[in-house]
């Protein structure tokens, strides 16, 4: 028989949790964009931004439960402890008060409530918002037991039918038909879709909310590592499979906008031109909705993980010390802007997400290599290094004869892969330096 956690209404309220936290409004935006852009070519694009969009976040949560791992820290500690440290309180910062969270309010703000309060010069509207929206968030973070009540069962329903009532009525009549796809995506629109996935960050978040869903497993039941492997697997299909029909749906309605709407700024402006053409005020008033839940439910789950992180890594402050501290940063930071949180914190995401999707790769890869931590060292070293140099070329600190060097010896380098190969060639090594430090016939056991 069945056990209750999993039981069709736990699996599909948890699923339903996991995908309102992974769906900020930045899901919303870059599948619309990518429409316009995509044109006939739409599909193949579609299909690229869903692997790296979807898959990728997914394959993350299945990598942190495969792992029999309880934190990020002690997985990414498997290449070295003091890495461990490092690497995770680097994505929690990124991913939490110096870019995510600050970002779910300034998106909120600019796309959900501006279009209501004119182009105004002041501030004050701004300032306003972003006390009631993390005077919400806090709330909602401080009750953290209820969270799967709280989003899985009331916020992600909400969300889920208004982006519903819009997309239905893309569908129904559409905008105009799908026009030729513009330079960038005539050729390799698959690939193109497959980078465009990236700016998602979920699978940096992925590491962050696997541990929300492998406690909730475990709260509910999961003992063994295969229990909690199913169960998680089971709410990671259910999250993924919402994320890539509402991505597929949004990227339709964007191709079919181009011919009534024209090329527009962002994402953001062709759901705003486009809820306004089919519901004239009131989709303006739809969007706010979709716009402000879907940030809201992103920043609870990012405050309540980044506050239990912390507390755990300096215990002297409570969880809700924390939380109170990270609601207050990331109050101060979305004031300076959407721009300016974007142009400081791509060179850090840029350098970090290497080295995520090469841990998330070597987890799966663990049994393999018997757990070798010098396959983790070498393979790891050397995605930071280059990770670093991406980093660097992100924030327009690029050196011409090193990006030379590097485009004539690696593949796809020139598209910002350029470390995949040699993160493999670094695993290798890593293995016969192992097998040389402690000899081929006496293999360390595999770490679980």
């Amino acid at each position: 028989m069945s056990s209750s956690r999993d039981s069709f209404g736990n699996i599909i309220a948890v699923g339903f949790m996991l995908f309102a936290l992974f769906f900020g409004a930045g899901n919303l935006i870059f599948p619309v964009q990518l429409g316009q852009l995509a044109g006939s070519n739409v599909f193949s694009a579609n299909l690229g931004f869903i692997i790296t969009g979807v898959g990728l976040p997914v394959l993350g949560i299945l990598a942190l439960a495969f792992s029999g791992k309880s934190d990020l820290e002690s997985l990414a500690g498997r290449v070295n402890p003091v890495y461990g440290i490092f690497f995770t309180v680097a994505l929690y910062l990124t991913i939490g008060p110096l870019f995510a969270i600050p970002r779910t309010n300034t998106v909120a703000y600019e796309i959900g409530i501006a279009p209501f309060v004119g182009n105004q010069e002041s501030h004050l509207p701004l300032f306003i918002f972003t006390i009631i929206f993390f005077g919400l968030t806090l709330y909602f973070s401080l009750k953290s037991s209820k969270i799967v009540d709280i989003v899985g069962k009331i916020l992600t329903p909400i969300l889920l039918v208004v982006i519903a009532i819009l997309i239905i009525a893309a569908f129904v009549h559409p905008i105009g038909v799908i026009q030729d796809p513009t330079e960038t995506y005539i050729s390799n629109s698959f690939f193109k879709g497959f980078q465009e996935g990236y700016n998602t960050m979920d699978a940096l978040a992925a590491f962050v909310f696997g541990i929300i869903i492998i406690n909730i497993m475990k709260d509910r039941g999961a003992r063994t590592k295969k229990e909690i492997m199913v169960s998680t697997g089971k709410v990671a299909l259910v999250a993924g499979v919402l994320l890539a029909v509402i991505y597929s749906s949004l990227a339709f309605l964007g191709a079919t906008s181009v011919e009534g709407l024209g090329y527009l700024e962002n994402g953001g402006s062709v759901l705003a031109a486009a809820s306004q053409h089919f519901f004239g005020w009131y989709g303006k008033l739809i969007l706010a909705v979709i716009v402000i839940a879907a940030c809201l439910t992103t920043s609870i789950g990012l405050i309540t993980s980044c506050a239990a992180y912390f507390k755990k890594l300096v215990p002297a402050l409570s969880y809700k010390q924390w939380a109170v501290i990270f609601t207050l940063f990331s109050a101060v930071v979305s004031n300076f802007g959407l721009s300016t949180i974007i142009s400081f914190s791509i060179p850090v995401l840029v350098a970090l997400y290497p080295l995520a999707m090469c841990l998330m790769v070597l987890t799966f890869l663990h049994p393999l290599f018997q757990g070798r931590k010098e396959v983790y060292q070498v393979s790891i070293l050397v995605t930071f290094i280059l990770s670093i140099n991406d980093g660097l070329n992100a924030a327009g600190v690029k050196i011409a004869a090193v990006n030379e060097l590097l485009e004539s010896i690696l593949p796809l380098y020139s598209v910002g892969l350029g470390w995949i190969v040699p993160a493999i060639i670094g695993g290798v090594i890593g293995y016969l330096i192992s097998i040389i430090k402690r000899g081929a016939l006496s293999p360390e056991p595999i770490e679980e």
